[in-house]
This record gives C-alpha cells, structure tokens and sequence, in this order.
C-alpha cells in the first residue's frame, strides 16, 4: 500500500508524538525528503538538517509524518528503527505504526512564486451575497494589478501599491499554467494581514485566506504546487 502513494523525493514534515516530544518540542516540525520506499510499513528518509547540521532524531522515537505527494496529503504515524549512512546519504528508517490516510488539513504546504494577479475589493451587496454562501459579483469593475509572492490550498500571500483593510473581502483572478495544465481562476478571499514592505515604500504584503473555495478548485491549485515542486526537484537533480 505504501508504494502505491510515497515516492522517493516526496517532502514530508515530521512532529514528535506525546510520549517522546520535551516541552521545546512541542510544537517543533522536521522537514525532509523519502529517500526510498522498503515495503509496504517500513520507508527511508534523509536525515533531518538545520542549516547544516543533522538533526539525530531517537531511535524508537514515534512520530507523526505528513507526506506531501503527487496524489494528495497523507498521514500516518511512525516509530524510527534504524538509522545509517548510504551512498554517502544519511537516513533514517521508519516504520509505520499506524495505517497511511488522506489527510485533511487547514494548514497547507506554501509554494513560493510569482504569479500576475487582478484584484479588487469587494462591493456591500457582494459581500452580502458571500456571507449568505451565493456568487453574485459585479462584472466589469475596475481592477488593481498586483504580485502572488506565494500560494497554496487555503489562501495566497501577494504583494500591491495598495494597502487592503485588513477583514476585508477581496475578488481575485489569476492563471495557474505547467506543462499539461492551464486556466484562470477567481476567487475570494479575506484579507487576514497587511504590512509594508520593508525597503519598498509604496507597497504592502498581504495575506489572503480563500472564502467559500470549492473542494474541486482547491485540489486542482494543490496539484498544480505539487507538480512545480516535481519539476523543481527534477531539474535540481539534472
């Protein structure tokens, strides 16, 4: 089963369980990459770095892993049982203690970028009609241009000459395009934060929360990060 899903290369995020985490753990997250996948309950991982130190994570120490692969979030937990050097790679080898599940989540993995955008703020009787979960927007309103700096399943973070209120609801339409994808999205989203930006007068960074995003519509931006990030890691590896 595991094969079917985990691939070499696919990014994972680890977090102690409560029966190994210390109070400075308790919220701490390891990144890494699989390294290979051994049998259907057992994986290899490269070792876990800051900066550039490995991170020697305990034998028997139990974890829950999150996999960020081709076909989704998934989520199991974990008990590390080995861990050794290969081809000059340090890993560690896990074994599932639990059944691997497709997992739901509002925190999602953020793809750095930059991405054209068209946006504007939202009128009285459009928020009206969001707020009652309808879609009734205004065509033909003006629009602002402004710069996605990164995106993900949940919302976008962007950058604009204008500064947004923060709570406020906001219309936004770009285009997502890989090598066998491409179309324009609208949606809406709600202005969580915005700050100027340091050094650039004139600008703001803003953080963007989806409103009423449909489940069909979040899959397809979350498949396009994850076949960006596969390109990535291909053309690094050339």
């Amino acid at each position: 089963m595991l094969s079917k899903y985990i691939f070499p290369g696919d990014r994972i995020e680890l977090q102690a369980v409560s029966r190994v985490k210390k109070d400075d753990e308790e919220k701490k997250v390891y990144t890494s990459r699989v390294y290979d996948v051994l049998s259907d309950d057992r994986l290899e991982i490269i070792m876990p770095m800051e900066k550039t130190k490995l991170i020697l994570l305990p034998i028997d120490g139990e974890y829950d892993v999150c996999f960020y692969t081709s076909l989704g979030l998934y989520q199991c937990f974990t008990r590390i049982i080995d861990r050794y050097k290969s081809n000059n790679v340090y890993v560690l080898v896990l074994e599932l203690t639990s059944n691997l599940r497709k997992h739901q989540r509002r925190n999602y993995f953020r793809y750095s970028c930059v991405l054209d955008m068209k946006m504007r703020e939202l009128k009285r009787e459009e928020v009206q009609a969001v707020e009652a979960n309808q879609v009734s927007l205004v065509p033909g309103l003006p629009l602002r241009r402004s710069i996605i700096v990164d995106i993900s399943g949940g919302g976008i973070r962007f950058i604009a000459d204008h500064e947004y209120e923060e709570g406020s609801l906001v219309y936004c339409t770009y285009k997502l395009a890989s090598n066998d994808f491409g179309k324009d999205y609208e949606v809406v989203g709600k202005i969580l934060s915005a700050k100027p930006v340091a050094n650039r007068p004139g600008e703001f960074e803003h953080r963007v929360q989806y409103v009423n995003l449909d489940n069909d519509t979040r899959e397809e931006i979350i498949k396009f990060i994850f076949e960006e990030e596969r390109k990535l890691r291909r053309n690094r590896s050339k």
